[in-house]
């Protein structure tokens, strides 16, 4: 169905190919995953299979990429739309209607579909992708997953026979990444449709992948085969896989399942080395210095919010009688599902949003009656999309004005952005990276003012696992240098390997507030893989498994 057959892309101005000697296919009726590091062309190869490149992208496609038959380098994109539906990393670039039913119906109008048979299926997509109560709403008003589910729906109505899926989990939550993906399962397995798709979360994906193409690196030819071949040689794998490794098991588990039938031996040793229960992140011994002497005195409280209620324009009641405290030191993980309200209570902690009723401070400081220089000094969010925050035509240009915004040494935003993303050269455009190197470049600009208290919406996003380790670091540090830290995050590797306290939001209120161990291993949604292999003892990562078998 897709065919690549000798293909490298170059883009305008670059000396080196982005990827190069790409030469595989994918079969009608089947699923192959992307995988790899940030930055090895994943994007680039699925911009080839729907016609964006080179023809909206630019730069020289050569070799030859065909789908259906139809070689792409002479047909449009406009002239694959009837085959190919296409997500990219950014939902909100692909939205041309205002509600979520005539995002829907419009690629089904572009293409002359019968308005019976277009009524239909947008039934149909709105049952399958949970859409139904939100069918009326302005695309606007939703949030970020919920907007990601959309745009899923939106190429799925018009039933093409190829879909092209890049990060298409990223900002939703578990549950709803189940669902999705159980679509897409069911869409191969089914209907014969075949699926193209990158996704950095490979403890999510992995499962329903019949191949998996693997970018060791950037400008190598991809290594095809099966999810258990690829993984065990790729540089990129889920903490399933990390496990497996660490405990010599073979082949190695792809699936929670998997691991928990060969774990026995596994938790007899972790028994035997340990004399007590082990203790996850969130207990007391496993948490940071700061964090102990808190539990003997009464902390300086940074965040203070007491019946905090949020009430959109549209009567949508965003947050409900929210009693929050955030202490120096301490790394709050917000969790919930999409729409659940962590995004808007990120937005009124930073003064984007004024609260109906209820107090909330930080810092002392009432956030949304505070001027913006000022708030900068004692808060910083980093929102979903990092477009909100980079204006500047060029990295330098970026850093420069973060600098001067900040009142920090020249060269501090810099030094920040060269920890995080190694080798972005400073003439590069924003728009030119990658959507998780946007998110770390946006990161970078919040952190040059160094507020004592930092949010982070979904930071994570596009991410892979080793970029994710480094900004992991550079929390910690945060963490123990007395900074605190909220962040939104679907990610519940994340939570785990970062958050000492989770609060679980739902329908805009709080329903779970503790000990990460004791609130995530709870959960089935959003406990992580190892804490699901390894119950009912309260281990949350393959690290802290690897320190207690040492």
């Amino acid at each position: 169905m897709i065919r690549f057959q000798n293909v490298s892309v170059t883009y305008d101005g670059a000396t080196e190919p982005t990827v190069q000697g790409v030469d595989f296919e994918v079969p009608e009726g089947e699923l192959v995953l992307l995988v790899g590091p940030s930055g090895v062309g994943k994007s680039t190869i699925l911009g080839a299979v729907s016609g964006l490149v080179p023809h909206f992208t630019g730069g020289t496609l050569r070799g030859r990429v065909t789908v259906a038959g139809r070689d792409t380098r002479t047909h449009k994109p406009r002239e694959l739309a009837d085959v190919v539906g296409t997500v990219g990393q950014d939902p909100l670039s692909h939205f041309v209607t205002d509600t979520v039913e005539d995002e829907l119906a419009y690629g089904m109008e572009s293409l002359g579909i019968a308005p019976d048979v277009m009524r239909r299926r947008v039934e149909e997509t709105l049952d399958l992708l949970g859409l139904t109560d939100l069918r009326d709403r302005p695309i606007s008003t939703l949030s970020g997953g919920q907007q990601q589910r959309v745009a899923i729906g939106s190429v799925l109505t018009p039933h093409p026979s190829v879909l092209v899926l890049d990060e298409p989990t990223s900002a939703l939550d578990p549950a709803a990444a189940e669902e999705v993906l159980a679509v897409l399962q069911r869409l191969v397995h089914d209907l014969g449709t075949t699926v193209l798709m990158a996704e950095h979360r490979l403890e999510r994906v992995i499962q329903y992948a019949d191949q998996i193409a693997l970018l060791p690196s950037p400008g190598t030819p991809p290594i095809l085969g099966t999810p258990a071949e690829v993984m065990a040689v790729s540089p990129v794998y889920p903490p399933v896989v990390a496990l497996g490794r660490l405990a010599g098991w073979s082949p190695l588990p792809l699936t929670v399942r998997d691991a928990r039938r060969r774990a026995a031996d596994l938790r007899q040793q972790l028994e035997e080395r340990n004399d007590n229960a082990p203790k996850g992140r969130g207990e007391l011994r496993d948490q940071p210095p700061t964090t102990r002497t808190r539990q003997q005195r009464t902390p300086p409280e940074l965040v203070g919010a007491q019946n905090l209620t949020v009430t959109r324009p549209n009567h949508i009641r965003a947050l409900h009688r929210i009693d929050l405290t955030v202490t120096p030191g301490e790394t709050i993980a917000l969790m919930g599902r999409n729409g659940a309200g962590k995004s808007t209570l990120l937005n009124t902690l930073v003064g984007l949003l004024k609260p109906s009723s209820g107090e909330v401070t930080v810092g002392g400081a009432v956030p949304h009656r505070t001027p913006p220089r000022d708030l900068i000094r004692r808060v910083g969010l980093v929102p979903q999309e990092p477009r909100d925050l980079l204006y500047a035509d060029t990295v330098t240009g970026e850093c420069t004005a973060a600098d001067a915004d900040a009142g920090a040494a020249p060269g501090t935003c810099r030094a920040l952005v060269s920890e995080l993303l190694p080798d972005i050269p400073d003439d590069t455009h924003p728009r030119d990276l990658s959507e998780g190197q946007r998110l770390t470049l946006a990161l970078a600009v919040v952190l040059t003012a160094r507020p004592p208290l930092l949010l982070l919406d979904e930071p994570t996003r596009g991410l892979d696992y080793a970029a994710k380790s480094r900004l992991l670091t550079l929390l910690r540090g945060l963490a123990a240098e007395g900074h605190a830290i909220v962040l939104a995050t679907h990610d519940v590797e994340l939570a785990a390997e970062l958050a000492h306290r989770v609060v679980l939001l739902a329908d805009g209120e709080v329903i779970a507030d503790g000990p990460a161990a004791d609130v995530v291993v709870a959960s089935p949604s959003f406990a992580p893989q190892v804490a699901k292999i390894l119950a009912p003892q309260k281990w949350l990562t393959v690290t802290a498994v690897r320190e207690a078998l040492a």
